[in-house]
């Protein structure tokens, strides 16, 4: 009876029952949809915004200043590439902005926006057309390059750059900057680079104390007075096209100060007579000024006055405050120490940059994600160019050596230039490859060879450098049909490649940079006939182990055995260099039967087998011979020579003090011409 009672009662609720199921379970499909919909437009939220805190500022910055569209890249309409860490030219580090390299994108306006990306390492926005004062950087307290070269940039000299004590380069070349270069530039102490040229900047240079400068430039400014010694280590056109500017490194400064028309008595006129330097002017707008005297006899006064009123609670409060900031100063001194080792290891195993490379080039190294992605890659300056437009023109090929073929490639008629195809080299990869060309592309100094681009992809690798018609050295001395050279012409050459072997190695001092492949093929000679060295810095990309026959009979003893090359084994090899232009022979091997001691040598061992008063006879070149009053000159050389052939490395000579030998032997002849 109660079964049927239970039964009867569950059959009579059913209905009610599924009801009020059926109306709780769309209330919860009602509310799971909303819930849906809210995290799906969060998660849109985080992707574009929340996830990097950068993307705001990037996406002000594009809609401001690319008007005419030429950031194809940042599409910001795209459910695919919202992340502005994947878009061309920026780079990040733990999902914020480090990097930002937008170069020659005809971008305009104001770069205000990215004010706001305070973990900006590289900076560089050459070749736009950006405009106006420069916004407050103090932000940007990571900062360590600054390139804003070739825009229209104007007001004075940036204050709140002078804050951003991390810079290594700062260059704001080319652009319409006046007033007064501030002193506290010289507060920036890591500074390698500041190049200020090509703007309206007037006033003195100030007195800057910057140990680590290595590239100075203040040329074609309204510059004036005297050039500050702790600057005048740098060349002449490093201040040229200032016109009322003097010292050195250029002319004299007028030792009458008094002279009408010159700076200082200009300057004279502004200065009140009798004005003592010592005196000061109160800023208070009191018209009775007080004499330092009474002001702190008053001030004595008062002090004593309230120190004798200070309670014992007074004092114990300070006391008791005082103790407490030096623990929180503790404090924060330990969280400090924990933070910075926490940030140490998590940068462990990541890609940054290496300091070796930043340090030592004046550009960003545009990587794999960069706008210069299977494209020629043009250093400043340049004129532009297809890699379709060099490869279709005419050619003709000039000659092979290990890292590869050089052809003559000539463009519209007009231009011409040398063009070398790497094979047979020993690549890391790509952004070691162009992190090493732009160290190199920034070298430029009259004996060495330029580079104005290069191309880089995993089928082809080439390098555009200057092209001379002229014969090299080595068609010069071996080549048939040539001409002799006279001892003078073979003074001025070795002159001439010794400065430019030593500019390649006093470049970049933390980088050590060497030539690596000094060869007399690789000694160009221009019109006038001075050196120009090439196919410099290559060897790096040299495959590890031993050189072989890659540079017979001029590779140093120690460099031959593991293929390790210095300065030092650079500096061998320039021996070798001169002892070819003495001699006139080739230096793979020499042989000795001629002057009795039979076998083969090599160059710097047979020199030092000849007795020395057989030099002239059989050492020297015998179209030397007809040439009078040379055999002291020649033996001077010939020293020079051996001592940079010595076979202890340490015992070798600088490149600089081999310059200076050199130019020791005729003066004025052989010294290095300015342009």
């Amino acid at each position: 009876m109660r079964k049927l009672k239970r039964n009867l009662h569950s059959s009579l609720l059913t209905p009610q029952s599924s009801l009020s199921l059926s109306l709780r379970a769309t209330m919860a499909g009602a509310k799971l949809s909303r819930l849906v919909a809210v995290l799906h437009f969060l998660i849109l939220l985080m992707v574009q915004g929340f996830s990097n805190p950068d993307f705001d500022a990037l996406v002000a910055f594009k809609t401001a200043s690319d008007t005419s569209q030429k950031l194809t890249a940042w599409n910001l309409n795209s459910t695919t590439n919202n992340n502005p860490c994947s878009w061309s030219g920026v780079s990040c580090i733990r999902d914020r902005v480090s990097r930002l390299v937008l170069e020659n994108l005809d971008l305009e306006g104001s770069i205000h926006p990215l004010t706001s990306l305070t973990q900006l390492r590289v900076l560089s926005l050459k070749g736009n057309r950006f405009s106006g004062p420069l916004p407050n950087l103090s932000n940007l307290t990571a900062l360590k390059l600054l390139f804003l070269s070739r825009n229209s940039f104007s007001g004075e000299f940036p204050a709140t750059v002078t804050s951003l004590f991390r810079l290594y380069r700062l260059d704001l070349s080319n652009n319409n900057f006046s007033g007064e270069i501030p002193a506290k530039v010289g507060h920036l102490t890591h500074l390698f680079t500041l190049r200020l040229d090509g703007n309206k900047f007037s006033g003195h240079i100030p007195d800057l104390n910057l140990p680590e400068l290595q590239e100075f430039n203040v040329s074609s400014n309204r510059f004036s007075g005297e050039i500050p010694k702790s600057l005048s280590k740098f060349p002449e056109p490093s201040f040229g096209q200032n016109p009322f500017l003097c010292g050195a490194p250029i002319k004299n400064c007028a030792p009458d100060p008094t002279k009408p028309g010159s700076e200082s008595a200009i300057a004279s006129l502004l200065i009140p007579p009798n004005n003592n330097p010592t005196t000061s002017v109160s800023s208070s707008p009191s018209p009775m000024p007080k004499t330092p005297t009474s002001t702190s006899t008053s001030s004595n006064k008062s002090h004593e006055k309230g120190a004798s009123k200070i309670s014992p609670v007074v004092l114990i409060a300070i006391i008791t405050g005082g103790v407490l900031v030096l623990i929180a100063i503790a404090f924060l001194l330990l969280c400090c120490y924990f933070w910075r080792n926490y940030k140490l290891k998590g940068r462990k195993g990541s890609k940054v940059f290496d300091s070796e490379k930043i340090v030592c080039s004046s550009s960003p190294f545009p990587d794999q994600g960069g706008l210069e992605r299977n494209r020629m890659v043009f250093f400043e300056g340049e004129k532009r160019y297809e890699i379709e437009d060099l490869l279709e023109s005419p050619s003709e090929m000039l000659g092979t050596g290990w890292f590869g073929t050089t052809y003559k490639a000539e463009l519209d008629g007009v231009n011409v230039f040398a063009v070398k195809g790497l094979g047979g080299t020993y690549m890391t990869g790509k952004r070691e490859f162009e992190q090493h060309m732009e160290v190199l592309g920034r070298l430029r100094h009259p004996n060495v060879v330029s580079l104005r681009a290069y191309y880089f992809t995993s089928e082809i690798k080439l390098l555009v450098y200057d092209y001379e018609s002229n014969p090299n050295l080595f068609q010069r001395l071996h080549g048939l049909g040539r001409i002799p050279l006279d001892w003078t012409n073979r003074l001025k050459i070795a002159a001439g490649a010794a400065r430019g072997v030593a500019f390649i190695h006093n470049s970049c001092q933390s980088l050590r940079l060497i030539h690596g492949y000094i060869k007399s093929t690789n000694v160009q000679l221009d019109k006038q006939g001075n050196a120009r060295m090439s196919d410099f810095g290559l060897s790096v990309f040299a495959r590890p182990g031993p050189v072989g026959g890659r540079c017979n009979g001029y590779l140093a003893p120690e460099a031959s055995e593991d293929g390790k090359q210095t300065q030092e084994s650079d500096v061998y090899s320039f021996g070798v260099l001169l002892l070819e232009l003495l001699t006139g022979k080739f230096p793979a091997k020499v042989k000795t039967e001629e002057v009795g001691f039979g076998g083969l040598l090599d160059i710097p061992m047979w020199v030092r087998s000849v007795p020395r008063k057989r030099w002239t006879l059989d050492v020297f070149d015998w179209d030397l011979m007809r040439h009078k009053d040379i055999e002291e000159e020649m033996v001077g050389l010939l020293q020079i020579a051996m001592t940079c052939t010595a076979a202890a490395p340490d015992q070798r000579p600088t490149m600089t003090h081999v310059v200076k030998m050199i130019e020791e032997l005729r003066g004025v002849e052989v010294s290095p011409c300015h342009h």
